[in-house]
């Protein structure tokens, strides 16, 4: 599991089915994968379960006590707070400092005189840049691919805690232990900074959306009134910092690699964008008139989602799950990556095919079938912000490169590390229009 966890996983479900029990030393796991049993789990018996104790405490280390790792009454707090963040009324002014901050990114790109690149590292540096941009009106850093290194270093190191057979104390020297320590400690100063140069300027005025700002004077008008400590911020913003930009740096990747790998899909997606912006940059409502291009990001989502096996939950009761009775502390297991390779689902399911997402076949598919940011009330907080993101800056690129494979270049090889990235670096060849 931990060499291929993907891979392993629909060897399970292949060799088994929709419901696979397995005993892994004192741990009980049932891995489902029919969207039925999924949303039992995570929408109609939530109350029954937590998030995975063992990973969360993995996560807490860079995330602290964020969002993204809390349960119960300090998790719904925080979500009320963060809520206006991701109000609708506010996507115009973020569509705004996207496309800019996309645009000044792309042009800025240094492309090797024969159209390689290393696509992924420019895609985190791009996300990167538009996230520290959009949420808290700063600029990446000039090491900004040493913080992508940074990152992943955090998700190979996080994947292998999860993958000890029992939880080892933090002051065991294990190998990878050092590494992330310094990756850490290098993302802390990134965002200790910005918080820092904030406070340092309190009297300076930031924009409206802008989301350290917000953070900053938000307080829990449902609940005590109460403000977020200073350490809340910090949790609160490395969160946004990395969620909001590993993962939409690991789609636009994979995207960047099927538009070069299927230049008439390619060819649509760009002739709809000349139409429809004429040349002119992206905004919020160009979202809707952009149809083509937006499945052709939904259909990069289902065959590489980059939580592609995280939605794993602990039972804290005894729970009932189809035929199977859960008993408290037994974990259940989902893999989008699997669900979306469903052929039942999804015919030809390898087959990049963005016909798939046309709003008359999309609306067939089972609910819980596609679930890229997962379901229920633990769904992404940032989902629409995400995908806002995405289609502008694919945008952006179409206006601006067509895309080719190297010669000889084979398929990149998916690995997940918390994220779905290539396996192997990944380049690409791209011609200025």
């Amino acid at each position: 599991m931990k060499a291929d966890y993907t891979g392993t996983m629909q060897q399970l479900h292949a060799r088994h089915g929709d419901a696979v029990y397995m005993r892994l030393g004192p741990v009980r796991s049932y891995c489902f994968a029919h969207p039925e049993l999924v949303r039992e789990v995570l929408v109609e018996k939530g109350a029954s379960f937590i998030r995975w104790r063992r990973a969360m405490e993995v996560f807490s280390r860079a995330h602290g006590q964020s969002v993204l790792i809390t349960e119960g009454t300090p998790w719904q707090r925080q979500r009320r707070m963060l809520q206006p963040v991701f109000a609708p009324k506010r996507f115009e002014a973020y569509a705004q400092q996207m496309a800019a901050t996309g645009a000044a990114g792309l042009d800025a790109l240094v492309i090797a005189p024969d159209g390689r690149l290393d696509f992924e590292q420019a895609m985190t540096r791009l996300t990167m840049d538009v996230i520290l941009r959009t949420m808290f009106g700063s600029h990446a850093p000039a090491d900004a691919a040493a913080v992508g290194d940074a990152v992943r270093v955090l998700g190979h190191a996080a994947m292998r805690e999860m993958f000890l057979p029992f939880a080892v104390p933090q002051w065991v020297p294990l190998p990878w232990r050092r590494a992330s320590r310094r990756a850490l400690a290098r993302l802390d100063a990134l965002i200790g900074g910005v918080i820092a140069q904030r406070r340092a300027r309190p009297h300076e005025p930031a924009g409206p959306d802008d989301l350290l700002a917000m953070l900053m004077a938000a307080t829990d008008e449902e609940g005590d009134g109460a403000g977020l400590a200073d350490h809340e911020v910090r949790d609160q913003c490395m969160t946004m910092f990395l969620a909001g930009h590993e993962t939409t740096a690991s789609a636009l990747t994979w995207w960047g690699w099927a538009m070069a790998a299927h230049p008439d899909v390619a060819a649509r997606a760009a002739a709809e964008v000349d139409a429809v912006l004429a040349g002119r940059p992206p905004g919020h409502a160009d979202l809707a008139r952009l149809p083509w291009l937006g499945q052709t990001l939904k259909e990069t989502l289902r065959l590489w989602p980059p939580a592609a096996g995280l939605f794993t939950r602990e039972a804290i009761e005894d729970v009932r799950i189809g035929d199977w009775l859960l008993p408290a502390g037994a974990l259940a297991v989902t893999t989008p990556y699997v669900m979306h390779r469903d052929p039942r689902w999804f015919p030809e399911p390898e087959r990049f095919d963005p016909e798939r997402f046309a709003p008359e076949r999309a609306a067939q598919l089972p609910r819980g079938a596609y679930l890229p940011f997962g379901v229920g009330p633990r769904v992404c907080i940032g989902n629409n912000f995400a995908l806002m993101e995405m289609v502008l800056l694919a945008a952006l690129m179409l206006q601006r490169f067509q895309f080719a494979l190297p010669a000889g270049a084979p398929p990149p090889r998916p690995s997940l590390n918390v994220s779905l990235r290539p396996a192997q670096r990944l380049e690409l060849v791209l011609r200025r229009r």
